[in-house]
């Protein structure tokens, strides 16, 4: 560790540094391998937009599609197969820092069909194949945390399925989510529930991107003061909740902890910036603070450890400050109810638009696939 690694300095804060992309070409060049070993990367989350940008990018996947095309595998089938495949290689990448950290990093998230994400018994049947199909024990399945995800959240964590929430944009949406891990290990009973874990992915600058855009239509001074603050409020009056929550005044978290329970810890997603005017660290470094994940796409990792400037922890003695914001927003006319509703029904209209388009690529490529097979890759 050198005086400007800043990425070490985030890990020394203890944030977890998780990539936010796979794709094949990632498994089979070491591309991986080696963020883990010099950008202290120690987990990966996935969704259906990064699946349907990796299959489209390249011929890694021909080989593997054409087996598919042979078998007469149908292309839902065929999805599950090919996502599969990659998370269950991450997971044995990551293993040794699994190993090391006492389970608690290491971690890969494949995520549910986001076409179920009202849908909740079928839900729970999807997570317990993908659960079966990658079988690592450092695999998280992420399900949506809209109503019907949550006690879709409580089954799988109950039947000792690690949960990555995810799609979580508002506060009072994430306190149920808190009491869905709550009850969900409560029900795991007879079971290790230390060997059960989960974070809780609240996304970040999309609140910006929607936030940013109403006040631009207001277009007062007033208006323009409050760019870029919504979303860094918001994750940090998540981080005061989950204080509150898992804090020594919890009794139920107390109970839980004394049984071996691990925390749910809070993680940043959706950290890239969007808008070019703000630092394309600022998702990173102003949401340092302990017992957190940032997942990050590779470019924001490289910005992060090349010029992120980190100032200890950023969240703590924000709160007040934080409020103020949304006090701010209210008056001049940025409902925040309606904001965080809104996004969530795009979150999760736009992952299932992007697990559509995986879909319409395999249907293309194993249409297009040679008569015979590519390798044993199935």
């Amino acid at each position: 560790m050198t005086s400007n690694d800043t990425l070490a300095q985030l890990e020394d804060l203890g944030v977890a540094i998780w990539l936010d992309d796979i794709s094949r070409e990632r498994l089979t060049t070491g591309n991986l391998a080696s963020l883990i070993r010099d950008l202290h990367v120690s987990g990966v989350t996935s969704n259906p937009t990064i699946f349907a940008k990796a299959l489209s990018s390249g011929s890694a996947y021909a080989s593997q599609v054409s087996d598919l095309a042979v078998r007469g595998v149908g292309v839902d089938e065929a999805a599950r197969s090919i996502t599969t495949f990659d998370i269950r290689w991450a997971c044995d990448v990551l293993r040794p820092v699994y190993d090391s950290s006492g389970g608690l990093n290491g971690r890969v998230s494949i995520e549910v069909d986001p076409r179920l994400a009202s849908e909740t018994e079928k839900t729970i049947a999807e997570a317990r194949a993908l659960w079966w199909m990658v079988d690592r024990p450092n695999l998280f399945i992420k399900i949506p945390a809209t109503a019907e995800g949550l006690p879709a959240i409580t089954q799988c964590l109950s039947e000792g399925i690690s949960v990555n929430v995810t799609l979580i944009f508002s506060l009072q949406r994430y306190g149920q989510v808190i009491d869905a891990f709550f009850a969900g290990l409560e029900k795991a009973t007879g079971r290790d529930i230390g060997s059960i874990a989960s974070v809780a992915s609240f996304f970040v600058s999309r609140v910006d991107t929607e936030v940013d855009d109403r006040l631009d239509k207001i277009g007062t001074p007033e208006a323009a003061a409050l760019r870029g603050k919504a979303a860094l409020a918001n994750a940090r009056l998540a981080y005061e909740l989950f204080e509150q929550r898992f804090g020594a005044g919890s009794e139920r978290w107390a109970a839980l902890h004394a049984r071996g329970a691990r925390l749910q810890r809070p993680l940043w997603a959706s950290t890239s910036v969007k808008d070019p005017s703000f630092a394309d660290t600022m998702y990173v470094v102003e949401l340092a603070a302990p017992e957190t994940v940032n997942t990050m796409p590779e470019a924001t990792l490289h910005a992060t450890q090349a010029h992120g400037v980190l100032h200890g922890d950023a969240i703590r003695g924000t709160y007040d400050e934080s409020r103020q914001v949304f006090a701010q927003l209210e008056e001049i006319g940025v409902h925040y109810d309606d904001v965080v509703q809104v996004l969530e029904n795009e979150g999760v209209e736009k992952f299932a638009i992007s697990w559509n388009e995986l879909l319409d690529t395999i249907k293309r490529e194993t249409a297009a696939a040679p008569a015979t097979g590519g390798g044993p890759t199935t």
